[in-house]
Order: C-alpha cells, then structure tokens, then sequence
C-alpha cells in the first residue's frame, strides 16, 4: 500500500477490482447473488469469482448449468421476484445463446407490463480478442446490445470503473449489462483504497488536447492513450474520450470536444459496419456538422472471424499504431 497526495493506494489488477465491486454487492444487500458457469468452485472462467463461494456460500455463489438460456431466465425470474442477481455470461459470444431472454424479455418486460414490473437485472461478460480465443470467444458485440431499448449497456476500461461500476448497476430498475474486456483483467495499478461506487451517465475526457477528438471505449482508450503519447512527440495533441456507457450515449461530452478540436477519429473494437462507432459518427453528422474541419474517420476490426492465428488476430484488431496513421493524415491535411 502506498500514500500520495490523493490519499492511499494499493496495487490492484482489473481481475481483482471486479472481485472486489462483487464482494462489496454482496455484502451490502442480502438481495444479490452471483450465478453463472464454473462461478463458484472453479473461481470463474477469468478467475473473477475467486474466492467468493468460500465467503459466501453456495446460495450466494451459484454454479449453473451450461445453459445460458437458462439460467439468464433465471436471472430474469429472481429480479421480477424481488432479488438482485448478478448473471455472468462467460464470453459475448455465448449470450446468444440467451439473446431471446436478454432482448425479448429483460429488455420488453416494463413496457409489456404496462410499467408494472421492472427487471433489476445485471449481466457481465467478458468480451473482445487478443488472448488467441478464436471466432467463439472473441468478438466485440457490445453494439449490438446498444441497438436495444429497454438496455443499459456499460464498458469498464479503467481500475476505478472496473471496482466502481457494479454498485450503480445494482441500482438501477432495469437491465445493465457490463462488458469486461478479457485483455484487461492482468491489467494492475494504484487505485484508491476507499475507492467505491462512481457515476455511471457520463463520458470522461482520459486525455486533453486541442487538434483531434479519439473517441473509444474499453480496451481501446488504452490504445488511444498509447497514440496519443506517439502523436505528442510530433506536435499533435489528441483529446481521448473515453465513452464509458453505450447506451444511452453521453453525446454532450463528446460534441464539446468536437467544437475545440474539428476533427473526431472513433476507434472501435467491434465490426464497423453496424457498429457503435457508425452510431457515435452519425450523432456527430447530424450535431456537429459545421464544427468539422475532416470528414469523421472510424478504425473497427476487420470484417472477418476473429482469427485464431496471434499475427492475423493482432492484425484483425485497431492497434495504436493505426490510430496515430489515422489521426496524423486527418490533422496534416487540414493544416
């Protein structure tokens, strides 16, 4: 543990930050429960969930059957019913195998009741490539689950959102899905020890600048921020927004931006086509318009099956040096 001018720290892995949002849940409300594959004995597919059963017991911690359909609708079941279950969904992929509970009943519930019956669910997963999980195990789907009304939809990037997240989740009347990047759970660092519960409505600008608006989510602000250190060194200075939640879109923060820097370059981890980039590049189109000095640039996976092969997967993906490529062609050309 370590003291700074903020207070104390301690050094803490993303993996660790989750446990540590799930143990604070559980203590704080008798109502949560954490169900899921290999959740309990096995400590979770990601190692998560370490831990918990021994300090909570098997009917807080509950290993469920291969059967995402299932035990989502359990889920669903346990909220109407007065609980606060946590669902895991060990990758994106295999939620759709519960896509039909998620969409067509977690998400429609209150509106189907006529505003009698909220769905207090919250649902994790891990998401994203670059662990050589091939095609099932390594998409970015978390647009896809933006499109949906009736949806919260949060993507934790960094230590404090990873810890601090969940509470509000919990709070909320109605479905929250929180996608973990599965590259980020070996991420370490300081984070306060009395860190806790933060907001969850709004983007946050990770890096000031005054020439280029790189507006990303997830794993990519680090990729980002890593570009941004590389354009520095020529001159360039990008402001790095971090979106945080993609559904509802925090368009204001963004747009802000976009007024001082003229220039907004989204990288996304997902398929462009669809994607939530295609969303966020739309807004921008129909809001800021003639605040732009360049059309708006996106950087998406390719559009391809995630590739199991390290070279082609790494090559599949936005890399920081794409995103410096992207962002010195959009201010040289417009100098």
């Amino acid at each position: 543990m370590t003291t700074n001018g903020h207070g104390q720290t301690v050094e803490i892995t993303y993996r660790e930050a989750v446990r540590e949002a799930l143990r604070e849940a559980l203590r704080r409300d008798e109502r949560v429960f954490l169900m899921g594959e290999d959740v309990g004995r096995y400590g979770g597919c990601f190692a998560v969930s370490k831990g918990l059963l021994q300090e909570f017991g098997p009917e807080r911690i509950i290993d469920t059957p291969l059967s995402e359909s299932a035990f989502t609708g359990a889920g669903i079941g346990a909220a109407l019913g007065g609980l606060r279950p946590i669902v895991e969904i060990m990758t994106v992929n295999f939620s759709m195998l519960a896509a039909d509970q998620i969409l067509n009943t977690a998400a429609t519930y209150l509106h189907m009741s006529g505003g009698l019956f909220n769905v207090p669910l919250v649902i994790r997963m891990a998401t994203g490539a670059g662990k050589q999980l091939a095609a099932q195990h390594s998409h970015s789907l978390e647009g896809w689950y933006a499109h949906i009304p009736g949806l919260k939809v949060l993507t934790p990037a960094t230590l404090e959102d990873a810890r601090g997240m969940l509470w509000p989740a919990l709070q909320d009347p109605d479905p929250v899905l929180i996608f973990e990047n599965s590259s980020l759970y070996n991420m370490s660092g300081q984070l306060a020890v009395e860190a806790g519960p933060v907001e969850i409505d709004r983007a946050r600008v990770r890096r000031p600048g005054r020439e280029i608006t790189i507006i990303t989510y997830g794993i990519g602000l680090f990729k980002a921020l890593e570009a941004a250190e590389t354009l520095a060194e020529d001159g360039i200075e990008a402001e790095v927004i971090d979106l945080r939640t993609l559904r509802p879109l925090d368009d204001e923060t963004y747009l802000i931006s976009i007024a001082k820097t003229h220039r907004a370059l989204l990288v996304d981890e997902g398929w462009r086509s669809g994607s939530i980039s295609a969303e966020v590049s739309a807004r921008i189109m129909e809001q800021a318009f003639y605040e732009l000095d360049a059309p708006v640039e996106r950087i998406g996976a390719a559009e391809v099956p995630m590739p199991y092969a390290r070279h082609l997967e790494q090559a599949a993906m936005p890399q920081a040096e794409t995103i410096v490529a992207a962002a010195r062609r959009m201010v040289r050309i417009n100098v």
